[in-house]
């Protein structure tokens, strides 16, 4: 069936509201950012000189700027592979809850309504080395947990509470995904001798690669560019440049720092990084997901 409208000009109307949004919150930013890669300003930014390329091939040069990358791969794949993994062990198991389900998902779904600030705050009170409950039972298991001057274990905190707060978007799909395969497949392969495992490994995980395919994508983004307030609220980038990913390195550089010429040009090569991974992963990675 198709929708006609009586007039050419209603179903821009309608789009409007959406298009000005997309144009004055995202593209205008990001043209501005683009320009700004190409100038030095002053830090009053009262003045601004044309440097053409100058400020990328400082970050080339950097090897901060290096460091800051390869933090950010190892955080955002492990922050995709722990939250796609564990929201497909927690789909499973709901899927097979009887009796409470509707408690028991509503429970698992409540993380992602908390804002990522608040969720870095929530980990971070946990695992605060004086009073933190986590820290404290760390402790009495011979583990002296600090990462305020331990990098790993900072590390380790973020991709926690970052893993936390994309949970339930992962376990809402997989629980979608699940809930939509034939329960004939499932029985005909238990009629074969198939073990419960064998079933989900050979029928279940490849009739859910679209979803998966399509949550390792999302994961990834989230990983690069929304977990900023995360960061920012657990370890501010530290200690050192352990947990400074090149989303809170555009912020430092560019609100603390003041040098927006570099951060402007950090903000395109991360984009690029972003647009390149996902080109990647619908080139190469899409081409083992059975539709």
């Amino acid at each position: 069936m198709t929708v006609t409208f009586p007039q050419r000009t209603l179903p821009w109307l309608l789009l409007l509201p959406q298009l000005l949004v997309t144009a004055i919150f995202f593209l205008w930013p990001a043209g501005q950012a683009v320009k700004q890669a190409f100038y030095q300003e002053d830090a009053f930014g009262l003045s601004s000189e044309f440097v053409g390329l100058e400020n990328f091939s400082h970050l080339l040069h950097d090897p901060l700027y290096y460091a800051s990358i390869g933090t950010t791969l190892f955080f955002s794949f492990a922050v995709a592979f722990v939250g796609i993994a564990l929201a497909l062990l927690l789909a499973v198991m709901a899927d097979r809850v009887m009796r409470g389900q509707i408690i028991y998902k509503t429970l698992l779904i409540w993380p992602y309504a908390v804002a990522p600030a608040l969720a870095g705050v929530l980990w971070w009170v946990m695992f605060d080395p004086s009073t933190g409950p986590i820290a404290v039972w760390l402790k009495s298991m011979g583990i002296n947990w600090n990462h305020f001057l331990n990098g790993n274990q900072a590390m380790t905190l973020v991709v926690i509470a970052a893993t936390w707060k994309q949970i339930s978007y992962n376990f809402l799909f997989f629980l979608a995904g699940l809930q939509a395969i034939p329960r004939s497949l499932i029985e005909a392969a238990a009629i074969d001798g198939a073990s419960p495992f064998k079933r989900f490994w050979t029928v279940v995980f490849p009739l859910l690669s679209p979803t998966t395919f399509f949550l390792l994508v999302v994961n990834l983004v989230y990983a690069f560019f929304d977990t900023f307030g995360i960061i920012d609220a657990t370890t501010s980038g530290g200690p050192g440049q352990s947990t400074k990913i090149l989303v809170y390195k555009v912020y430092d550089d560019g609100f603390i720092g003041l040098d927006l010429g570099s951060s402007s040009a950090q903000s395109v090569i991360l984009m690029m990084i972003v647009g390149v991974m996902t080109v990647i992963q619908f080139r190469y990675i899409e081409r083992k997901v059975q539709y």
